[in-house]
């Protein structure tokens, strides 16, 4: 991995607490890897609202037991009303219908509603812990996962979900109630009618199972090329500048038909398993239709069973299949859902690859001695990239890190930063091991300035505060001002509430780099990162960064990564890397005076400087 990686490290460490990962509500649930387990385990982010839920249960066997009593009031009516011409009493069994299915429609308003209230509530909770849970995770994780596809299981997933917390859940218990309690009443009716209605029932389930096996198999891979359509349009709008600077735009079209030709396709197999479901569930339950009303008519007439028996019959058995058709309809966005939340689950199982040992202690008020011991570190099992590199840095110390793209520098300051764990050897801060440090502890100690500076869509202040979050304003303004930032900031339109847009794209890299330096003034570290602080910018704003930059590493332990060899002939140490190794160790001028790889280096970027420039050889 080379140097350049570092860009992707530029924002800040994190300073979080240990999220709960596998502590949550499922944390005692295998990793699902069927419906069922699955199921199971999003429904146990429920179980704090089981008394909740219990009313709504509640009022699913009430709405289900108003609707089972409409049927069967209304052969009533026919057999003792309409057959004894009794008006009256009709009128009364009516009214009573009318209540019994208005009481019906209240009762599911409620329950409705509550449920929404209710999985919303689930459903943050499930956000949280799977936002937080990523925070525990290593760069390594985040190097290997497509960001488009993180971002694709915390919003198309996690919608999917709720959805089915907040509508299918009322709906399938309600469903299953009413299947239950329809078969009942239909047995209590006319037993040989009720039995040849069950003749179906076996095909309806066989079409349900083998039709959702593979609806959830399809959703599953819907949703994982979702995620890199949405990896594709991150990154097309990341690097729009680029596409449009190179002309690439008949390219990006051309990858992004790509991946959405794919996600059509398997868009469309999902779909119609899907759709497959409610005709086939339509034509059962018509067939089932047909065999009443010819086995009814035939025991009408032999005095066998009454009329109002079989209008009653008629309506369960038309009221059988819409709560069938209604599961069939909800196989769609149950099996989307369930694929979505294994897909949650597996972010959520991943283990963080760094964690603080169980004796782990905090890090304070650090000296700034840093000492690297025979480390050796590979991001491949068997491509090294640090090799038995040993250093010291004394407290205060400047350490200039120098050398080719590529040859380990920025590395460095990922292991250091504990970005990674490394393979062999120690690192120590004032004589302990970072291992045994708590990380939140030791990054609180450390500032970094990088090359590129990483702001987000938030006010001047708030970016700047991000160094340290119980900052007032008074402070974070001192730090601008000691970062050389205060004047420019005071000449944007809303000055320190100017609300940056995505990534500070409205300010120069200069203005970027003086808001990183001014954080890392507010935070401040005992030791200092500086990964290219200062290239990429013109002459005139080099020399205030250099300036801010001045005032920031007095008195604390800074390590300073260039390609610019002249802006650090000041350091106290200069490290020349290459291939994972220090070749070269000294002063400038000892360095120099060796004549091998620094002076080399050195004397190459110099013969490069523009005409009029005043450095030379012999005046360093």
């Amino acid at each position: 991995m080379s140097d350049t990686s570092s860009a992707r490290e530029s924002r800040p460490p994190l300073v979080v607490g240990p999220g709960p990962g596998n502590r949550g509500p499922a944390a005692r649930i295998e990793k699902a890897r069927n419906v069922r387990g699955t199921l199971r385990r999003l429904l146990a982010y429920l179980k704090p609202y089981k008394w909740t839920l219990a009313g709504v249960f509640a009022l699913v066997i009430v709405s289900s037991t108003l609707d089972l009593l409409g049927p069967y009031l209304m052969g009533l009516a026919i057999d003792r009303f309409v057959a004894g011409r009794d008006v009256a009493g009709l009128l009364r069994i009516a009214l009573g219908m009318l209540g019994v299915y208005l009481l019906a429609w209240l009762s599911e308003v409620i329950q409705n509603a509550v449920m929404v209230k209710t999985a919303q509530r689930a459903v943050q909770t499930l956000r949280r812990e799977l936002f937080e849970h990523l925070q525990t995770l290593s760069l390594r994780f985040f190097d290997q996962h497509p960001h488009g596809d993180l971002m694709s299981r915390l919003t198309n997933d996690l919608t999917a979900i709720s959805s089915l917390l907040s509508q299918n859940v009322t709906q399938l218990l309600s469903g299953l109630f009413s299947l239950a309690g329809i078969v009942v009443m239909m047995f209590a009716i006319n037993f040989w009618l009720a039995l040849a209605s069950m003749i179906v029932l076996p095909l309806m389930l066989g079409v349900v199972g083998f039709v959702g096996k593979r609806t959830r198999r399809g959703f599953r891979e819907y949703q994982m090329r979702l995620g890199q359509l949405n990896g594709q349009l991150e990154e097309m709008f990341s690097g729009q500048r680029i596409i449009i600077a190179f002309g690439q735009e008949a390219g990006t079209l051309a990858d992004f038909d790509q991946i959405n030709e794919a996600v059509r396709a398997v868009g469309i197999k999902a779909q119609t398993y899907g759709t497959l479901v409610p005709p086939l569930m339509g034509i059962l339950s018509n067939a089932n239709i047909a065999v009443i009303a010819g086995l009814g008519g035939w025991m009408a007439l032999r005095g066998l069973v009454s009329v109002g028996a079989i209008a009653s019959f008629y309506t369960y058995s038309r009221n059988f299949a819409r709560p069938l058709r209604q599961l069939g309809d909800l196989y769609n966005q149950i099996q989307a859902a369930l694929a979505g939340a294994e897909r949650v689950f597996e972010l959520i199982d991943e283990q963080p690859e760094l964690t603080d040992a169980p004796d782990a202690v905090g890090l304070e008020d650090v000296a700034g001695e840093v000492v690297f011991d025979h480390v050796d570190f590979a991001y491949t099992p068997g491509v090294p990239v640090i090799k038995d590199m040993s250093l010291r840095a004394a407290p205060g110390q400047t350490v200039a890190l120098v050398g080719p793209t590529g040859a380990g520098k920025t590395t460095m300051i990922n292991l250091l930063t504990r970005f990674y764990d490394i393979e062999d050897g120690a690192i120590t801060v004032d004589g302990r091991d970072i291992r045994a440090v708590q990380k939140a502890s030791l990054r609180r100690q450390l500032g970094i300035v990088l090359q590129d500076t990483f702001l987000f869509s938030t006010t001047v202040m708030e970016n700047i505060r991000y160094g340290r979050l119980d900052a007032t304003d008074e402070e974070v303004i001192a730090a601008a001002k000691m970062a050389n930032a205060d004047q420019f900031i005071r000449r944007l339109p809303q000055g320190y509430q100017t609300e940056l847009s995505e990534r500070g794209s409205n300010l120069s890299q200069g203005q970027r780099q003086l808001l990183a330096i001014a954080r890392a003034v507010l935070a401040d570290p005992g030791i200092l990162i500086l990964d290219e602080a200062t290239s990429s910018v013109d002459t005139r704003t080099e020399v205030q960064i250099q300036e801010a930059l001045l005032r920031l590493m007095t008195g604390r332990t800074s390590f300073v990564i260039a390609h610019r060899l002249s802006t650090i002939r000041g350091a106290d140490q200069i490290l020349v890397i290459n291939d994972g190794e220090i070749i070269e160790r000294g002063d400038h001028a000892a360095l120099l005076a060796q004549g091998g790889f620094y002076h080399d280096l050195y004397m190459s970027q110099f013969r490069r400087r523009p005409e009029g420039a005043t450095d030379s050889p012999s005046s360093s």
